[in-house]
This record gives structure tokens, C-alpha cells and sequence, in this order.
């Protein structure tokens, strides 16, 4: 709303006219009485210029309404596949647990955990005390012959047959003995040598030497033979 610029204004009295030297609530009430008269241009109202049109949402979605239906609709069906899905995943899980905690003897799923932990507990147990017994075993099996080295021939001419040997036996270390037995016509003679590492303490024959070489280069469990300089496992 605007006005123009403030013009003078002139107060008309109404009634008749009053005394000059009257002063007090006659005049004031004579001034508030009179007339006010200006000039002016009258108030205008109406829009602030620049100020754009409303958008119409109806107009821009009503065409499209068939296709925001459309897509709508499809996705609808696609989260009610969904739950159904869904739904049917969790029951065929509820019928698992179900049968979990029931068991074959209707007891509940913290009886049965307790159970399976006890059993756990105890094949821990047993595996624990094997493995000290294997450790055990390992440790004697060790000091155990494991190979074996067996040469048999014939030193004198008047005896027959291969009938002296010299036979090492080691273990996993080395250490063992070789046993030699010298057959003759007036007798047999055995003997031993102790070996310390794969060495004996004196100096060996070649009968002797031979079988400890073969007990050296033998598998462990499988004994090596030779008679008459042919080789039989």
C-alpha cells in the first residue's frame, strides 16, 4: 500500500462559532469535531511485480500416472515373491531347530550342547594321553634295532655251506653291534663289536664291514642279506 507525499491540513469547524479566548477541553473537543480534509492519490493494491507462476503438480503427474501405477505394481509383486521366500526359509529353519533342540529323546538344545561338550572334553582327553603314548613309543622305538645287515659265507674250505655270518644291527641313532659266528669243523666261534654312531671300536673284516654297510643303506624294518655276494631282501 502507498500514499503520497503529506499535504497540509486544514480543520473546518462544525457548529458555531466559539469564543478565541475559550481554551481547554471546548477547543480540544471543537478540534477533534472538525473535519480533516487532504489531497492525495487513493491507495493501490495488487501483486509486487517479478513474482513467478505457481507450478501445477496435477498437470505433470496426471499424464504419467499410468506408469508410476505400472511400476509400482511390479515392485509390490516382487517384495510379496520376496516374503514369500523369506517366509518359507524360516520355517523350514524353525522345523530344523525344532528337531535339534527335541532330539530323539525330546531333551532340549542346552542337554544336548552339554552333552556333545562332555564328549568333546573326553575325546580331548584320550587324544592328549595318545599323543604322550605315541611321544613315548616314538622315543623307545628309537632306541629300537631298526636295521639290519646280514652277510653269510664260508671262510674254510673244509666246511660246506655258508654257515658264518656277520650281522650289524642299528638303531635310529647308529648305534647297535655286529655279531659275527665263524663255523669250523672243530666248532663255532661268535663273537660281538659295539658300534657308536655307525663306527665300531676296532678294526672290522670285510664279512663285518659289508654287513655293516648294507644295515646302514637297509630300510627301516626291512633287514639286507647277501649270500654268497648275491643280494636278497
Amino acid at each position: 500500500m502507498t500514499c503520497g507525499p503529506a499535504r497540509p491540513v486544514r480543520l473546518v469547524p462544525s457548529g458555531r462559532p466559539r469564543r478565541k479566548d475559550t481554551i481547554g477541553h471546548s477547543t480540544l473537543g471543537s478540534a477533534l469535531g472538525s473535519k480533516v480534509v487532504g489531497e492525495g492519490p487513493p491507495a493501490r493494491l495488487g501483486r509486487p511485480p517479478g513474482r513467478t507462476r505457481p507450478i501445477d503438480l496435477n498437470a505433470l503427474v496426471e499424464p504419467r500416472i499410468g506408469v508410476v501405477a505400472a511400476v509400482l505394481a511390479v515392485l509390490l509383486c516382487a517384495a510379496l515373491v520376496l516374503i514369500a521366500l523369506l517366509a518359507r526359509r524360516v520355517r523350514r529353519l524353525d522345523r530344523r531347530l525344532i528337531a535339534l533342540t527335541r532330539g530323539g529323546e525330546g531333551h532340549s538344545l542346552e542337554s544336548i550342547l552339554e552333552g556333545h561338550l562332555d564328549r568333546v572334553l573326553a575325546v580331548d582327553r584320550e587324544v592328549s594321553g595318545l599323543l604322550a603314548r605315541t611321544s613315548a613309543l616314538e622315543t623307545a622305538g628309537r632306541r629300537a634295532f631298526q636295521r639290519a645287515g646280514l652277510v653269510r659265507y664260508n671262510p674254510f674250505e673244509e666246511t660246506g655251506g655258508n654257515q658264518s655270518f656277520a650281522l650289524a644291527l642299528l638303531d635310529a641313532e647308529g648305534d647297535g653291534f655286529i655279531l659275527t659266528s665263524l663255523h669250523a669243523r672243530a666248532g663255532t666261534r661268535i663273537y660281538a663289536r659295539a658300534l657308536v654312531g655307525g663306527r665300531a671300536e676296532g678294526q672290522l673284516s670285510g664279512e663285518e664291514a659289508r654287513a655293516l654297510d648294507l644295515a646302514r643303506a637297509a630300510p627301516a624294518g626291512r633287514p639286507a642279506v647277501i649270500d654268497r655276494g648275491a643280494a636278497r631282501p
